[in-house]
C-alpha cells in the first residue's frame, strides 16, 4: 500500500525540482523529505531519485509514479472538498496568499471576520506576487491567492482555477509637493514623459505593466529607482527622486511632501481571488472568499461585473 504522505513528497519534488524547494513547499525539513523518499523507494522496490550534479532528478520510475501521485492527490482534494461540503462546517486549515498591498489592505479585516465567525478554522497567510500566487495555487502550496490584473494588461489565469472578483483599485500618481503638476485635479501619464520614475522591481507583474503602459503612449520611461514596498517608493517621492503610480489599496499614511493626483484615463487594478476548481466545494474556501469580498466592499471601491463566484 502506497503511503499518501510519501506520494505528496514525491509530487512536491517533481513540481519544485529540488529537495530544499520541496521542503519549503511542504513546510518540513530537507531531512524529512529525504527520509520520506527513502521509505517510498523501499515500498516500491525501485530507485526514484538520481544524483544530478549537486541536485537530484527523477528516474523514469520516479516520473511515472509522480504522474500517478499528482492524479491521486487531486482526487484526494476532491474527496476532502466533498466531505467538507457534506458536513457543511468551516473547519480545518486554509492557506491564503496575496500580493503585498492586498495583504495589507484586505487580510486584517478578512481574517478578523473569519476568526470571529469560524473559530475552529486555522488560517495561514503569506505575501506572494500575482504570478507566484497563481503558481502556488496550481501546485497546491496554497489554497487561495489574491491576485490582480490591470485594465489594459491581463494576468493569464490557467485552466483548472476558479475565481471571484473582490474590488477595483484606482491608483493615483504620486509626486513631490513641489512638482509643477502637483496642483492639478487630474493628470495624464504623458505629462510625466520627462520625469524619473520610481517603480516596482524588474520582473514583477506591475513593473511589466508600467513599462508596457508608458511605451504604448510613446514614452520611453526613465526608471531611476526600484522598490518593492510602496512605503519605500513614497519615501523616495517625498525626497524628490521622481514620480510613481500609487495604488489606493493598502496605501496607509502618505508622507508629508507627497501629492497624489488621479489619472484622467481611469486606470484600474482588478483584484480577484483564485483557487483550484477541485477545491471549489470546500466551505472554508467559500468562507474565505466571502470575508475577502466583505473587506473589499468596506473600501468602497465598486467591482466591475465579471463572472460570479460559482
Amino acid at each position: 500500500m502506497l503511503n499518501l504522505e510519501r506520494l505528496r513528497t514525491l509530487d512536491a519534488l517533481a513540481r519544485h525540482g529540488s529537495v530544499s524547494a520541496a521542503a519549503d513547499g511542504l513546510h518540513v525539513t530537507t531531512s524529512a523529505v529525504s527520509q520520506q523518499m527513502s521509505k517510498l523507494e523501499r515500498e516500491v522496490g525501485q530507485q526514484l531519485l538520481a544524483r544530478n550534479g549537486r541536485g537530484i532528478r527523477l528516474t523514469d520510475a520516479g516520473r511515472l509514479l509522480a504522474d500517478h501521485a499528482a492524479k491521486i492527490l487531486s482526487q484526494v482534494q476532491i474527496a476532502q472538498s466533498d466531505i467538507e461540503a457534506q458536513r457543511g462546517q468551516v473547519v480545518g486549515e486554509v492557506r491564503l496568499a496575496a500580493f503585498p498591498t492586498a495583504a495589507r489592505g484586505l487580510f486584517p479585516a478578512a481574517l478578523t471576520t473569519l476568526r470571529a465567525e469560524h473559530p475552529e478554522l486555522k488560517l495561514r497567510t503569506t505575501e506572494l506576487e500575482p504570478e507566484r500566487g497563481i503558481r502556488a495555487v496550481l501546485r497546491g502550496d496554497t489554497d487561495l491567492a489574491v491576485v490582480l490584473k490591470w485594465s489594459n494588461k491581463r494576468l493569464p489565469t490557467p485552466g483548472g482555477l476558479a475565481k471571484a472578483e473582490l474590488l477595483d483599485d484606482a491608483p493615483d500618481i504620486a509626486m513631490p509637493a513641489g512638482h509643477p503638476l502637483a496642483d492639478r485635479d487630474e493628470v495624464d501619464l504623458e505629462d510625466f514623459a520627462d520625469d524619473d520614475w520610481v517603480s516596482w522591481p524588474e520582473g514583477e507583474f506591475c513593473y511589466d505593466w508600467l513599462m508596457f503602459t508608458l511605451r504604448s503612449k510613446g514614452i520611453e520611461p526613465r526608471i531611476a529607482h526600484l522598490a518593492g514596498e510602496h512605503h519605500t517608493q513614497l519615501a523616495l517621492i517625498a525626497a524628490g527622486f521622481g514620480v510613481c503610480v500609487a495604488p489606493r489599496l493598502g496605501r496607509g499614511p502618505v508622507p508629508e511632501g507627497v501629492r497624489l493626483v488621479p489619472v484622467r484615463q481611469q486606470m484600474r487594478r482588478h483584484v480577484h481571488a483564485v483557487w483550484r476548481k477541485d477545491a471549489d466545494r470546500r466551505p472554508s474556501i467559500r468562507a474565505a472568499v466571502a470575508a475577502l469580498r466583505a473587506a473589499g466592499r468596506a473600501l468602497h471601491e465598486p467591482v466591475t461585473p465579471e463572472s460570479p463566484m460559482p
